[in-house]
């Protein structure tokens, strides 16, 4: 096994120093246009990439993406520009899949999370939105927006923080990287916006997006994100690094410039709308609740939903996470809210919430004895 990996690392090698520009011509079919033609044009020449699997594939491409020059795991998530950070990690043996503390090991981040596209393929593999973090902090992110914490809840040990939003336009809880990556996660979500512009057909979304594309609040932000840190060389060298393997890139890596020319081509004041929006609705329910108490506090709440009846939502077993979909939710402690999107107009939802740990022998502990909190709402025409 050794000596396939030696091999193999090799040959990956090997390739990143013939791919480690476009081609010429690359980008030929985008000159001239703004707007959403140049958005249309370059989602025609980065589509239909060569999709690895998730596993063994994501793990192996972190190997030549994200690797420090000290060859150890570029984990934006406790990397700290300048300093030392409190930890770093080897790649591969310290991989994981669960995690009680920051620090422990590190696992696959969707930073445009992964419940926000339903878990399809071929965003899941995507390795320009899919980052190796700490786990831990992993799962604090959990599937919050990128935002700008006013007063933190909880703080990572690189100083990014999950807290209520002071981001105009938007007031829920957030996720907020550190300065320094700021710009790195701002490119990807407009790759995303762009390799998959027409492609979002039944994509949940979140208060952060709608499908594939941001929305105002988010957009506004991180364009400024975009500005005030801008493309490293680690991004060119991660640019590189994907398109030997996916043989795709990353536009607003190679060419920082379509970002205004897209979403502020002319960058003066922009015509009134034409139109009113279509199929105005509330189909969004918002929960909140107050964080539970007593000698042992939870880790992280579980809210389940059902479209029957509160008999219908399943108990949990310990020792088996659940992932986020369209009827669940992991919320970390401290964060009272979760927001369920795209639901049916006008039908009653049933939702029931259930307190866990991390445990160090199950992996995971939740509460289902007593009476388990629980509530029914109904979306509006």
């Amino acid at each position: 096994m050794k000596l396939f990996r030696s091999l193999t690392m090799i040959f990956v090698l090997f390739n990143l120093t013939g791919l480690t520009q476009p081609p010429a011509g690359y980008y030929n079919n985008a000159a001239g246009l703004t707007g959403t033609p140049l958005q249309a044009a370059l989602h025609n020449i980065i589509k239909n990439h060569t999709a690895v699997n998730y596993t063994p594939g994501v793990w192996n491409a972190f190997y030549t993406t994200d690797v420090k020059a000290n060859g150890k795991v570029w984990d934006m998530y406790s990397d700290i520009p300048g300093g030392t950070p409190v930890y770093e990690y080897v790649l591969g043996s310290d991989q994981c899949g669960n995690a009680s503390v920051e620090g422990d090991c590190y696992s696959r981040e969707h930073s445009w999370p992964k419940s926000w596209f339903n878990e399809l393929a071929p965003m899941v593999t995507d390795l320009f939105h899919i980052y190796p973090t700490d786990q831990y902090v992993n799962l604090r992110h959990s599937n919050y927006p990128y935002g700008e914490v006013g007063t933190p809840v909880w703080t990572s040990t690189n100083s990014s923080k999950l807290g209520p939003c002071i981001t105009p336009g938007y007031s829920g809880t957030v996720f907020e990287p550190r300065d320094e990556y700021k710009g790195d996660f701002a490119r990807s979500y407009f790759y995303m916006s762009v390799r998959y512009y027409t492609e979002d057909a039944g994509w949940t979304g979140s208060p952060m997006v709608t499908g594939s594309q941001l929305n105002t609040w988010a957009l506004t932000m991180m364009m400024r994100w975009d500005s005030l840190d801008p493309v490293s060389q680690k991004e060119i060298n991660r640019n590189n690094a994907v398109y030997a393997i996916q043989m795709n890139r990353n536009p607003f890596i190679d060419h920082p410039e379509y970002v205004a020319a897209i979403w502020s081509p002319g960058g003066g004041i922009k015509p009134e709308p034409s139109n009113y929006p279509d199929n105005f609705s509330a189909n969004t329910i918002h929960l909140r609740w107050t964080d539970a108490t007593g000698t042992y506090l939870p880790d992280a709440y579980l809210i389940r939903m059902s479209t029957t009846s509160f008999d219908a939502i399943p108990l949990p077993v310990d020792g088996t996470p659940i992932p986020d979909d369209t009827f669940t939710r992991n919320v970390p402690y401290g964060m009272q809210e979760t927001w369920f999107s795209n639901l049916i107009p006008d039908t009653t939802y049933f939702f029931k919430i259930y307190s866990y740990v991390f445990s160090g022998v199950n992996g995971i502990d939740y509460k289902t004895d007593g009476i388990i909190p629980q509530i029914q709402q109904k979306t509006q025409h």
